[in-house]
């Protein structure tokens, strides 16, 4: 850069500087709330396709369920929602929900069991990429209309087995369980898409806030529902705001032009807790990161070489650098908050512990491939993983790559090693223990590339019972000890290295209360704000 170039870049930024801190704060109006967020994974609306996290958001505050989650209580789990209450028969198989009286649609259609009827029906029979959420309870196109049907008001589903019912009401709290207005969907129907394409943009729903508008990669505008049946929001309109860095973000919000920043990164949470008028809320979220260690290799599958791995992890020193806050420790495949969640975490870092491990296994001069997703992050933990290993004798080679390219190998089994984040489907057990610790099937023709355990090719370990004994258990307290005891044993003998769990930090105006995340449980929600 040349003198005149570092002149009028010194005098760009003071003058930036002089106008962020000498003039007057901006407000957004007192009735919005103004998000910047990165919305660029959004690719359709309709609840039976949206699996993107930020869709997901647009569809929790746009869509009523069968049962939901209450964003001031999270922790309460399931509550009534457009189904006031239900019955279980005697043989578990056929839940009956009892509709709520007197909920419109946004177009002001009645909200009736027949709506809620079409839309699971309708999402079995897309069969869109969260399909698998209904359809793991024997649902198909073909018996849709038999095992999913109204009457009166009443609702009544039949699963092909006893599942436990907090596991099935879990599963209606996610995206897919959003109640959609059949007669408006189906006038907008194209070629049997069953309003899909319609859908993909518009929206139909029942809830807090109606779809104005989303303008791909660049914002979302919601207005409130004056009648919705819970009480008009405080917020009568909420704008998204695509803003991909960090520091613009940050910018925003100390300027006053947004109310919320939700991706700025640990530098810039640590510059904007000490600005004037911004607060930091931090919510547990469900995303896990692991190493999982291939069980087709001859050394890695070894008991004592799996155990010593979990030694050779500088947990609490990461969680104190470069992950600042945005990571807490944790060693379990269940995320905090979740039913069953253990806080157990047995592993610290201790490299003569895991020497005395693989001198126990006879191991000497091992050589392993690392495979890492191309984002700082998870690099800065592969490279803190490696040098710990060499302190044990162990080469770690770091493959680094697009998520496509290292994913591919992973499923593929070839990795030796794979450094990961995973994320809950929904908010029950089943969806993780479901995936680490269940493989009915580990041969190479089974290719159950959706289970992690078949992935790292391991039998898991005799888990795959207990696992589907706990997701039928009927009692409460049962199956959470049932997944206690699934996580117990799998900390002493998988080969999987369970590291931390993300922390979500939202950068706030301080007049915006009540925000929620969602925690690790459900998407954002926007109507019990207020300013």
């Amino acid at each position: 850069m040349n003198a005149l170039n570092k002149l009028l870049t010194s005098a760009a930024i003071g003058l930036a500087v002089g106008v962020t801190s000498f003039s007057a704060i901006a407000e957004t109006p007192a009735n919005m709330l103004v998000i910047a967020n990165r919305i660029d994974d959004v690719t359709t609306v309709d609840p039976a396709e949206s699996f993107e996290f930020a869709g997901s958001d647009i569809s929790r505050n746009v869509y009523n369920r069968l049962v939901n989650l209450d964003p001031m209580d999270l922790a309460a789990g399931y509550q009534p929602d457009l189904a006031e209450s239900w019955e279980v028969s005697e043989d578990g198989k056929t839940i009956t929900f009892t509709m709520r009286e007197g909920v419109k649609f946004h177009s002001g259609n009645p909200v009736r069991a027949e709506d809620a009827a079409f839309s699971l029906q309708r999402a079995v029979i897309l069969n869109k990429t969260p399909a698998f959420i209904l359809t793991q309870f024997g649902f198909t196109p073909e018996n849709a209309a038999e095992t999913i049907k109204a009457d009166g008001n009443k609702l009544m589903i039949t699963t092909d087995k006893k599942y436990a019912t907090s596991f099935v009401l879990n599963c209606l709290t996610a995206t897919i369980g959003g109640i959609v207005d059949k007669e408006v969907v189906m006038a907008n129907e194209v070629d049997g898409d069953m309003g899909n394409t319609w859908l993909k943009t518009n929206s139909a729903g029942s809830g807090p806030y109606k779809l104005d508008g989303w303008k791909p990669n660049e914002s979302v505008t919601l207005s409130s529902n004056p009648d919705y049946y819970g009480g008009a929001p405080s917020m009568e309109r909420v704008i998204v705001r695509h803003v991909t860095e960090s520091a613009s973000q940050r910018l925003l919000l100390e300027r006053g032009d947004i109310d919320i920043a939700r991706n700025l990164n640990p530098e810039d949470i640590a510059g904007a807790s000490s600005a004037g008028g911004v607060k930091i809320e931090d919510e547990l979220k469900g995303r896990l990161m692991y190493l999982a260690l291939n069980q087709k290799h001859p050394v890695l599958s070894k008991p004592e070489v799996r155990q010593a791995f979990k030694y050779l992890i500088d947990y609490e020193g990461m969680r104190d650098s470069f992950l600042k806050g945005q990571y807490t420790i944790h060693q379990n495949f269940l995320p905090a908050t979740y039913l069953g969640a253990s806080d157990e975490n047995p592993f610290s870092y201790n490299i003569e512990k895991a020497k005395e491990l693989l001198a126990a296994a006879g191991v000497e001069n091992l050589e392993v491939e690392i495979g890492v997703r191309e984002a700082q992050e998870r690099i800065e933990i592969g490279q803190s993983f490696q040098n710990a290993a060499a302190q044990a004798g162990i080469k770690v080679n770091i493959t680094v790559g697009t998520a496509k390219q290292i994913l591919a190998r992973y499923r593929a089994r070839e990795l030796d090693v794979y450094l990961g984040a995973w994320g809950p489907d929904y908010p029950d057990p089943q969806t993780n223990a479901g995936t680490f610790a269940y493989n009915p099937d580990n041969s190479d023709e089974a290719n159950a590339t959706g289970l992690l355990a078949w992935r790292t090719g391991w039998d898991a370990g005799g888990l795959t019972e207990k696992v589907e004994a706990a997701v039928t258990e009927g009692d409460r307290e049962k199956r959470v000890q049932m997944y206690l005891d699934i996580q117990k044993e799998f900390r002493e003998i998988s080969p999987f290295v369970m590291m931390f769990q993300q922390i979500e930090q939202s950068a706030l105006r301080d007049n915006v209360m009540n925000w929620s995340t969602g925690q690790a449980v459900t998407s954002a929600a926007y109507w019990q704000v207020t300013k």
